[in-house]
């Protein structure tokens, strides 16, 4: 019968795959990647860590997951050693009937003591005071915050003259935080970027270092980085980057076979978010339209409970491998609404930008390109 570590191995190169891919596909580091593979549990820093990697590791790799756990608790059984004493015990040689009847005289007698005790001694009232841990509120002060928290922990994030409040609600199979715009939800090693005041800008980074799932008495590390995304009014049409002249194009003409989408009107045009949180596995590319000093381009392949925010000025061109394996929102001028792209299975390119009518004022539209 294959073992774990060669089950694991066999599918990773059958798919042609590094430890360092994976590791990027995976957010497992790659050297625990290894150590699944050559089946040397003692590097995982706790079997919860073990299982939860075990079966992140597997899905990806099309296998098993229950063969893949029962091949794990079987190796744990073959690990621990028979007691010597088992070994070496001898048959009793006391007759069967004396030794269940010596067990009788002893449960009996426990019995008697046990009543005895309870009737003779006098209650005393227990006087021990269980201390309880206080909340803690922590302010971020500078660029970025690193600490463990634990339920009920608050960080007050200071943003253009107000405290924005954000608590650790709890503590479960992900990381649950409230925050002013909504609940955001981290599993370990995510980092998540987050929109306090909804006026369509990344304000700060959040990200869970460690934490132990369904064991809150264990906390969570969470680093809170400053955005650098921040410093352009979401209601400014001539702010730097938003001039309608350089960034927004003419509303074109609906091309045949082309679906468009009006998702805001406004007198000018400012900076929105698209929230995209996945279902299940989907290959995801994405392309920040027209910004002189921000070419970005990227592909991804996600796997179901990831989530990923793209902050953009003027325009964002998505391709989706599966247009139900991805749910999408976009956020901008206070304003969240969902967006509707296409069916299951379906493949679809779309262009979600400004554009601006003959007479000045400016459409948010989504536009499938087929």
């Amino acid at each position: 019968m294959e073992s774990l570590g060669d089950k694991l191995k066999t599918a990773r190169e059958r798919k042609g795959y590094t430890f360092d891919y994976i590791g990027q596909e995976t957010n497992i580091a790659a050297r625990y990647l290894e150590a699944l593979e050559t089946e040397n549990f003692a590097a995982f820093p706790g079997e919860p860590y073990l299982l939860g990697f075990l079966r992140n590791y597997g899905e990806y790799l099309d296998l098993d997951v229950d063969e893949l756990l029962f091949l794990y608790r079987g190796l744990k059984l073959q690990e621990q050693p028979v007691p010597i004493e088992k070994l070496l015990r001898s048959p009793p040689r006391a007759p069967k009937v004396l030794l269940i009847s010596f067990l009788v005289l002893l449960g009996l007698a426990l019995v008697g003591g046990g009543v005895y005790f309870f009737m003779h001694i006098p209650w005393k009232t227990d006087t021990t005071v269980t201390t309880k841990r206080s909340a803690v509120v922590y302010t971020l002060e500078g660029s970025s915050l690193e600490r463990r928290l634990y339920r009920g922990d608050s960080v007050l994030i200071p943003l253009e003259g107000n405290q924005y409040k954000i608590d650790l609600s709890n503590l479960g199979e992900a990381v649950t935080l409230q925050a002013p715009m909504g609940n955001v939800i981290l599993d370990l090693g995510q980092e998540i970027s987050v929109d306090i005041n909804s006026d369509g800008l990344t304000d700060v980074r959040i990200s869970a270092q460690d934490f132990v799932r369904n064991d809150p008495g264990m906390g969570v590390m969470l680093r809170f980085d400053v955005s650098t995304d921040r410093g352009m009014s979401g209601n400014d049409p001539d702010a730097e980057g938003l001039s309608p002249a350089d960034t927004v194009i003419p509303a074109p003409e609906n091309a045949p076979g082309s679906a468009s989408q009006v998702i805001f009107t406004s007198s000018n045009a400012y900076p929105f978010t698209i929230q995209a949180s996945f279902q299940g596995y989907c290959m995801f590319r994405w392309e920040i339209l027209r910004e002189r000093d921000r070419q970005v381009r990227e592909e991804r392949y996600f796997t179901r409970t990831e989530e990923l925010n793209i902050q953009a000025q003027n325009g964002v061109r998505i391709w989706v491998s599966n247009a139900m394996a991805v749910k999408l929102q976009l956020t901008g001028g206070s304003r969240t609404v969902p967006l509707e792209i296409g069916g299951t299975g379906e493949v679809v390119v779309a262009n979600i930008e400004w554009v601006r009518d003959n007479d000045g004022r400016y459409r948010l539209v989504l536009n499938r390109i087929d």
